[in-house]
């Protein structure tokens, strides 16, 4: 992982932080000034574990853990008393909590002596996005996807797939399952991959999106380098979605065969989803990749069967009739 990406997740957080104390007193502020008596409650609360802390440090070792449940006691009686008059004047009971966006760790990163999952799946999306700005793609819209385009069976056939696709998008979580695209080229499956991108991003989740053959290439390169790092080889394992455009474009060899293989495999034993598109059809996906390959594409993805004509070569079309009428 990248010292700047480790950096500005560690500040993300530490923002969040500040953040979260920031508006806590500010609900102190107003809890005190409209309800004077949880004042005094939470004084009472402090002031508790200004004892208990100096019965710990005292030294008298005589009765000290019977003295120590005593004040615990009495403070968290006081929390509930405060909490009761919280709802008692239409407040939750937990107004006064400091509202960390992560009740794991508190947003400090750190979870039980290791990094937590949050600051995990926060460099995850900071390495996705950095990754994201060098790809050749540029994010669709579902609203932009023309069905005027297909004719008859393929119509309906196209409207069942975007009615999924939208649906998946909106209810995505990082265990949604994953989707593999074929058919002909220029039919919409890059298009909608990538509004199910547009609508992932937007709901704060990591996504790294790319030709299949460019992430290839850059898994290659770092096994090849003198650093023998493995960021790309992370950022796509880790990432809660996967996009990998055009499968069966990359050169055949081993090594690309055997990284597709363990893309797909480890992915899907992590519970993690990933949609693939590809021009080829079933037999040609059998014919180019191990058995294994095909087996979990085709029993453990939901797999939708493009059909149509070239959308690409209808506009091009269009767009020349059009011009031909206005010379």
């Amino acid at each position: 992982m990248k010292n700047e990406i480790y950096e500005k997740a560690q500040m993300i957080l530490s923002e969040r932080r500040s953040r979260a104390i920031s508006e806590n007193d500010m609900r102190i502020q107003e809890i005190n000034s409209k309800i004077p008596e949880i004042k005094e409650v939470n004084a009472a609360i402090f002031n508790t574990g200004k004892e208990l802390i100096r019965t710990v440090l005292s030294g008298d070792k005589s009765d000290i853990q019977t003295r120590i449940e005593q004040i615990k006691s009495s403070n968290l009686g006081a929390q509930e008393l405060c909490r009761k008059m919280l709802v008692s004047h239409g407040y939750p009971a937990d107004y006064l909590d400091v509202q960390f966006a992560c009740k794991k760790c508190n947003d400090t990163g750190s979870y039980k002596a290791a990094m937590c999952d949050c600051m995990r799946q926060l460099c995850g999306r900071l390495m996705a996005e950095s990754l994201n700005e060098n790809a050749q793609l540029t994010l669709s819209s579902f609203d932009t996807f023309r069905l005027s385009y297909y004719k008859g069976e393929d119509y309906r056939t196209m409207e069942r797939i975007l009615d999924f696709a939208r649906t998946y998008a909106v209810d995505f979580t990082p265990s949604s399952g994953s989707i593999l695209m074929f058919g002909k080229t220029g039919l919409g499956k890059t298009h909608l991959s990538l509004a199910i991108a547009n609508e992932v991003l937007n709901k704060g989740y990591s996504v790294l999106y790319d030709s299949t053959i460019n992430i290839l290439n850059k898994i290659q390169k770092e096994n090849f380098s003198y650093e023998k790092n493995s960021e790309m080889l992370d950022a796509v394992m880790d990432t809660e979605l996967l996009i990998l455009d055009d499968l069966g474009t990359e050169y055949e060899n081993k090594m690309y065969s055997s990284t597709i293989y363990n893309i797909i495999n480890t992915r899907l034993n992590r519970g993690k989803p990933t949609i693939i598109s590809t021009n080829m059809d079933f037999g040609q996906i059998a014919a180019r990749y191990d058995e294994r390959v095909v087996s979990r594409l085709t029993s453990m993805y939901t797999c939708l069967g493009f059909r149509g004509e070239d959308v690409r070569l209808q506009q091009k079309q269009q767009n020349t009739i059009i011009k031909k009428g206005v010379l």
